[in-house]
């Protein structure tokens, strides 16, 4: 496994060593005592999560006030820009956010540590994106920042208006949410 630092040195892409010929592929995904080893991090995952998604859907930008989230995101059916934001306040890179080109063909993977909020946009007809978390689902601490903040100023590469759930419409701007210290 490769370990790549983004601009937010926290938040890491993850290169799998893939082993293929003509009949398929192999890699190891997740390797506990490498992911330790070469980043530092130790983590210990309590949920995965698997969702699917059409073209143009926008989910985000999510994270739980309580029971924070660190995620280890990865797209194994398309194509999907995934971004991750610092939104702890005592931060040097507070505000701040990131992004890479999760993909099946690429095989990366995300690394976000909690204290960030996470969103990703579908840029292939569908995706299925796998994510492990260190903090299971605690729906009444889940806040939303909203995926088009002018003080953010994502670029989310859009082609078109973006699909959101009820619930991402109804999130705050950054200045107005709930963050960590």
């Amino acid at each position: 496994m490769e370990i790549q630092k983004t601009q937010i040195p926290e938040v890491l892409i993850l290169k799998p060593k893939v082993f293929g010929d003509d009949r398929g592929f192999f890699f190891e995904s997740f390797n506990q005592k490498q992911f330790q080893e070469q980043t530092g991090v130790n983590v210990d995952f309590v949920q995965d999560n698997h969702s699917r998604s059409q073209q143009h859907v926008l989910r985000g930008l999510h994270y739980q006030i309580q029971n924070a989230q660190g995620k280890l995101v990865r797209t194994i059916v398309g194509e999907i820009l995934d971004v991750a934001i610092d939104i702890r306040r005592s931060s040097p890179t507070f505000g701040q956010w990131v992004s890479c080109i999760l993909s099946a063909h690429n095989k990366q993977q995300l690394w976000i540590p909690a204290g960030f909020a996470h969103g990703f946009y579908v840029r292939s007809q569908v995706a299925e994106v796998l994510y492990k978390t260190t903090d299971y689902y605690a729906p009444q601490h889940e806040r939303s920042i909203l995926w088009d903040d002018p003080d953010l100023g994502i670029d989310w590469q859009t082609s078109s208006e973006p699909i959101l759930s009820g619930k991402d419409q109804q999130g705050k701007y950054l200045k107005d949410a709930d963050l960590y210290d």
